[in-house]
């Protein structure tokens, strides 16, 4: 098993949307199961859940793991592709993010378009090289950086800028023969804190405070002329 996958095909992204099929493709990234199994767990019949199987299995989103007698039946043991799955801007082509549209280094919707490229680019290679047996060279950089006010920010990204241009400038060589380009992406975003779910009330609605009453005011004292 994969960790991690990127569906380009259309057909099979719609698929994997499905919010059933994604319970069902979860439920065998954690380990093997038929369609049996798996039935008294996402609350389906076999039968329904054998045809969200068979159309995971058509675009290779899960496959055979083995099979078991069970009685006078033989059961197919599935297991998914992959650990987790990514979609592919490939997917909706016509509308995939352009980064070469524009180019604005301080506006989030380039960055994302950025990010899809990227997810775009690594997915093609993976495939690329999965297909010719031969190992990806990659590198990735992920850290996190916490400044003191707006201007260290501002200060961060020149410096950074700097650094990064100048290291590119030092090794790009135009004229390189049988030289290879690659692409540097380098991005800052703040940080996305998970949602903390909150806790539900469980105090009985029997035993609740009832607002109390508003008290009226005075009325105002007569005028004298």
């Amino acid at each position: 098993m994969l960790d991690v996958t990127v569906i380009e095909d259309p057909s099979a992204a719609a698929v994997s949307l499905d919010p059933m099929r994604a319970r069902l493709l979860a439920e065998l990234a954690a380990g093997p199961a038929s369609a049996a199994m798996l039935a008294g767990r996402v609350g389906l019949p076999r039968q329904k859940v054998n045809y969200h199987l068979k159309a995971l299995e058509r675009h290779g989103l899960v496959e055979l793991a083995g099979e078991r007698r069970k009685g006078n039946v033989t059961e197919r043991l599935m297991r998914a592709t992959a650990a987790s799955y990514v979609i592919s801007p490939l997917a909706l082509a016509a509308v995939q993010p352009d980064p070469d549209r524009f180019r604005d280094q301080l506006s989030a919707r380039w960055l994302l378009a950025v990010a899809a490229r990227l997810v775009r680019d690594v997915g093609t290679l993976i495939t690329g090289a999965a297909r010719a047996r031969k190992r990806l060279a990659t590198y990735a950089l992920d850290g996190e950086v916490r400044f003191a006010s707006a201007a260290d920010r501002a200060a961060f990204v020149e410096e950074l800028t700097r650094g990064v241009s100048a290291l590119i400038a030092k090794y790009h060589d135009e004229h390189a023969e049988g030289g290879r380009e690659h692409r540097v992406v380098v991005a800052l975003h703040p940080t996305v804190r998970p949602r903390i779910p909150a806790a539900p009330d469980t105090t009985p609605a029997s035993t609740s405070t009832p607002a109390p009453t508003p008290t009226p005011a005075p009325a105002p004292a007569p005028e004298h002329a």
